[in-house]
């Protein structure tokens, strides 16, 4: 058996990596917006926090009314009932990976769900 899942991503608008990896804990996504372009919808979650790492770019996320600039390199944590929409810069395409978890589902983490080997 094989412990681990490997897919190489393409330059698509979006690419949802939950059934090519096999997840099951988390959703991913990959999103590449051209310049002047958004996401065409304001959206929430009914349990789901999602993670966002700008992978190159710039633009912006509009949450809950407020504009959040961001750039490559920038993280944000939204809340299942945080209402967002996320844009590129006019002039400037942005990517960003999107990591979608339950709220509050962590138990353990880094050193406290390690097990090291010998």
């Amino acid at each position: 058996m094989v412990n681990y899942s490997k897919v190489s991503v393409e330059q698509d608008a979006r690419t949802e990596l939950h059934d090519k990896l096999s997840l099951t804990g988390a959703e991913v996504s990959i999103n590449n917006l051209p310049a002047g372009a958004s996401v065409p919808f304001i959206h929430s979650h009914k349990n789901n926090e999602e993670i966002y790492v700008v992978l190159s770019g710039k633009g912006k996320a509009v949450i809950d009314g407020e504009t959040v600039e961001l750039a490559a390199g920038d993280w944000i944590r939204i809340s299942p009932t945080g209402k967002r929409q996320f844009f590129a810069a006019e002039d400037t395409a942005i990517s960003f990976a999107c990591i979608q978890v339950k709220e509050n589902s962590l138990d353990a983490y880094t050193k406290d769900d390690a097990i090291i080997q010998d």
